[in-house]
């Protein structure tokens, strides 16, 4: 109990230091001010006790914090005591329900805290030998970099002449015109790359390859973690169930959509006008109507257009006139070679490099590697090369991972100021909650135990990409409607798995590698609802 107490506390600790440095803690003490000159509320008559408050509401102990830190040489408000004004004036004003989804959002970015006595290298990554092979990946990685850097002669950053910035402000809107000879860039790395890495993985304390019960004997991947079988993913995905009403099965043209779907809609619209991210989540694991999905996902990620957010777009946008860095030609490329190329995306081109150039000089994106196990790349300033005053992060939001499909998938938002909700959603879920685990292993041993073990040479693409540009447009979107509300990426190992059962006839009469990758190239016409429901419901486990 005791335990719990102390991790409940660190929890609330972390996520008041979080919130003291959002845009929502400069609205909270404004609002604060305000109020104390608000006759509704009757500070002079608060009577709870201030450990007790801090116990039962959480939720609103930040601004509890303000009133006490204005009013401490006040001698007509007694902080010795509270009282529920202050909480109805939270409801009525609607300021308990946004920082009830910013403690949500919090909740769900951030891992639970470790024990405070644990060695700052264990929050991030407990075992030495991963930490290792992670510092080992990242070393190659840079290596790859300032190859390139050397081959070609050309800086990793330099601030762009005054013509070029006039030139690349003008064409903000019309880049995708651009034909610059990019032929000599090639990838930091390739998918198949972090695969053998992985593969190479060994725990140093087992001798002559013993591993313990649940080690995956046949797999590529010989790291003993503990993963999710199909009865575990059954319980956990519950709501995928073959009896449960799903978008992307029973909004189909067979099903009168009153059935389902125009329930589904007006029950979308209460969740929206009730602005609860919590509910949003747990909605949207039936998938999202096209007309509600960018005001959904953005509740769920707690992304708003605030004044204070667009400037810092724009801030961004500045920062990418101003200055050039190599990654912008790598972006630049991979954009060229997949978004360019793709009849669904083509015509987002250009929306495509300004969210993806603003986003990599985005600093905010840093944070994640608080609690991920991997390190931001570091560059240094001429002449001062291992100084550490003089080191920056490179790029400054600390990704250098433009090896495969950056562009992901795009559907227009019209409900907010669209190029902004792409940036925000961008840094929200690709690192921030979710996609930065991408290359994690929990994800590809899933996939092994699910029994595909000899598989994962050819998953492993779809799930590191989470399948952009291997769905269509609406298959790919019902999927991540699901990641968002699981809050989870295990979805992409069931998702791989149901694939190779799905076209399990085909590829028993394949003799090779190659054949099989054949017959797996287009995956364009699958539904991924039917194939999720079938393997996970539908069969014999």
């Amino acid at each position: 109990m005791l335990e719990q107490d102390s991790g409940l506390s660190l929890t609330i600790a972390r996520i008041v230091q979080r919130l003291k440095g959002s845009s929502l803690h400069s609205q909270l003490e404004r609002q604060a001010r305000i109020s104390l000159h608000n006759p509704d509320i009757k500070l002079e008559s608060l009577k709870e006790d201030i450990k007790d408050f801090l116990k039962t509401s959480g939720l609103i102990l930040v601004f509890f914090f303000f009133f006490r830190k204005i009013s401490l040489h006040n001698p007509d408000i007694k902080l010795e005591s509270l009282k529920e004004d202050i909480k109805d004036f939270l409801k009525t004003s609607g300021w308990e329900k946004k920082l009830q989804n910013a403690v949500y959002s919090e909740l769900n970015v951030f891992p639970s805290p470790c024990h405070p006595a644990a060695p700052p290298e264990h929050m991030k990554e407990p075992l030495a030998y991963m930490r290792k092979a992670q510092g080992s990946w990242e070393k190659r990685i840079l290596k790859s970099l300032n190859s390139m850097c050397t081959e070609l002669s050309i800086p990793l950053a330099q601030k762009r002449p005054a013509s070029e910035q006039k030139e690349l402000l003008n064409k903000w809107n019309e880049m995708g015109t651009d034909e610059p000879d990019l032929s000599l860039f090639r990838p930091v790395y390739a998918p198949k790359d972090f695969l053998e890495v992985l593969m190479n993985l060994r725990n140093p304390n087992y001798e002559n390859g013993e591993q313990p019960s649940f080690r995956n004997h046949l797999g590529l991947i010989q790291v003993p973690l503990k993963v999710k079988d199909i009865p575990e993913l059954k319980e956990n995905f519950s709501e995928l169930d073959l009896n449960v009403g799903q978008l992307g099965i029973d909004d189909s043209a067979q099903v009168p959509p009153e059935f389902f779907e125009n329930e589904h809609v007006r029950i979308g619209q209460k969740v929206l006008a009730e602005q609860d991210s919590a509910a949003a989540q747990q909605y949207v694991r039936q998938g999202c109507p096209t007309a509600l999905r960018a005001d959904l996902w953005a509740l769920i990620l707690n992304v708003s257009n605030q004044p204070e957010d667009i400037l810092y777009y724009e801030q961004l946008k500045s920062n990418v006139i101003q200055h050039d860095l190599l990654v912008d030609s790598l972006i630049y490329k991979d954009v060229k070679l997949t978004a360019s190329n793709d009849d669904y995306y083509f015509v987002f081109e250009d929306y495509l490099y300004q969210v993806l150039l603003c986003f990599s000089r985005d600093t905010s994106v840093l944070e994640h590697f608080a609690y991920s196990s991997a390190t931001p790349p570091k560059s240094y300033i001429q002449g001062k090369l291992g100084i550490e005053e003089y080191a920056v992060f490179y790029p400054p939001n600390g990704k250098n991972d433009t090896a495969t499909s950056s562009s992901g998938r795009l559907e227009r938002c019209n409900s907010i100021s669209w190029l902004f909700y792409v940036w925000a959603l961008c840094r929200c879920v690709c690192y921030l909650r979710l996609f930065y685990k991408l290359i994690c292993l929990s994800s590809f041993i899933t996939f092994e135990k699910l029994g595909l073990s000899r598989k994962l040479r050819i998953s492993f693409k779809w799930m590191v990409r989470a399948f952009s540009g291997y769905l269509a447009t609406d298959q790919l979107l019902l999927l991540w409607d699901r990641i968002l509300g699981y809050n989870s990426l295990e979805i992409l190992a069931v998702l791989a798995a149901a694939v190779f059962a799905f076209r399990a006839v085909n590829l028993m009469e394949v003799t090779s590698l190659a054949a099989a990758e054949a017959v797996l190239a287009d995956l364009s016409t699958l539904k991924v609802m039917p194939l999720l429901q079938i393997f996970l419901f539908a069969t014999v486990t």
